[in-house]
């Protein structure tokens, strides 16, 4: 399946945090044929095993991106039967309004978040932002109909396809972070081609956008030698501070400081010059809000590296990245793994 094709597959799958049951077996049904075991655990994590030349001693290395997604939850419902909501994950209030949605009750219901048009709006109204609490959901349908199809705590997710733009550009929901997930699968591709002495597992991980959650119940498990997180960062935008965006055609990001261990990275770093290929460097100064925060800190630590593709208009229903990145990160993590020899163990010494 090419990256574009899997991306447009996993974006049209709801499954905000704490709701991954579906996405998740959709991700281990694509993993099943270039892995030689794939399981999930009972918060749906999904684990896919993939080994090459058997040695003792070899490392055990995890790479990790999240599948969850943000989106909204059912709070109540009132007497006309709109629906009133909250958010699960950093939802922005300022993209909710016009937006279309899906209710995932006893069946799934389109609705739209309505607002007051500007010709009945009082002037002072128009000048203010409005919040969530006075925001609903129009389904359609008379209270009575909506509460026998909708619960309080149903989970609603936002409608917005995948869509090709130009230049190797698409744009969607919930590309921060399926779009790592593509870079674990092309991965597994890249290393077919590929001789390595490693276990390595990729962890499609849960609850991510509500505290890291399924890489730490990953991590923990697994307890890896090695951690790879893959995750998204700011794309370049209009008005936005050039020291905390990037561009989009130059190849992943990978991060620096003290989330991330310095002589791993500068493998990496050192990998990725030794072939040529492209990336830019992102300075974390602050434990990241990636899965490599939970993996660098499980049971007894695990050196951990960030690996990032810009992407534009995080957290929106219309998050842009370039495909091409998606490539050039997986090559990158392959050829990283096949690197790792009998002197990997030094690489992680101080």
């Amino acid at each position: 399946m090419e990256i574009k094709d899997f991306l447009e597959k996993l974006v049209a799958v709801p499954g905000i945090s704490g709701n991954e049951e579906t996405i998740a077996q959709v991700i281990s049904q694509a993993f099943e044929p270039y892995c030689q075991e794939v399981r999930l655990d009972r918060f749906y994590n999904v684990y896919g095993r993939k080994t090459d030349v058997i040695k003792e001693d070899m490392p055990k290395v995890m790479i990790a991106a999240h599948m969850d997604e943000i989106g909204l939850m059912v709070v109540d419902i009132d007497e006309k039967g709109f629906i009133k909501f909250t958010t699960v994950g950093g939802v922005d209030p300022r993209i909710l309004l016009a937006q279309e949605v899906e209710v995932h009750g006893r069946r799934k219901l389109f609705g739209v978040i309505g607002a007051k048009p500007p010709h009945i709006q009082q002037a002072e109204d128009a000048k203010k932002a409005i919040k969530i609490k006075d925001m609903a959901i129009d389904v359609g349908l008379p209270y009575e109909k909506v509460k026998e199809l909708v619960s309080v705590g149903d989970a609603i997710t936002f409608i917005s396809p995948l869509i090709e733009l130009k230049g190797q550009m698409v744009t969607g929901k919930s590309l921060d972070d399926r779009a790592g997930v593509a870079v674990l699968l092309q991965t597994m591709k890249e290393l077919d081609v590929l001789r390595f002495t490693a276990d390595v597992f990729f962890v499609a991980t849960v609850q991510e956008e509500v505290g890291v959650r399924g890489a730490t119940i990953s991590a923990y498990r697994l307890e890896p030698d090695i951690g790879i997180a893959v995750d998204v960062t700011h794309g370049d935008m209009p008005d936005a501070p050039k020291d905390e965006t990037f561009p989009m055609n130059k190849g992943p990001v990978i991060a620096v400081g003290p989330n991330m261990h310095p002589r791993l990275t500068q493998k990496l770093m050192d990998v990725a010059k030794e072939y040529g290929m492209d990336y830019m460097v992102e300075v974390e100064p602050r434990p990241t809000g990636t899965d490599a925060r939970a993996i660098q800190i499980s049971r007894r630590g695990v050196p951990t590296i960030l690996i990032q593709i810009p992407l534009r208009y995080m957290h929106t229903t219309v998050e842009t990245l370039n495909l091409a990145n998606i490539k050039r990160a997986a090559r990158l993590i392959a050829y990283f793994i096949a690197s790792l020899k009998e002197d990997w163990k030094e690489w992680l010494s101080y």
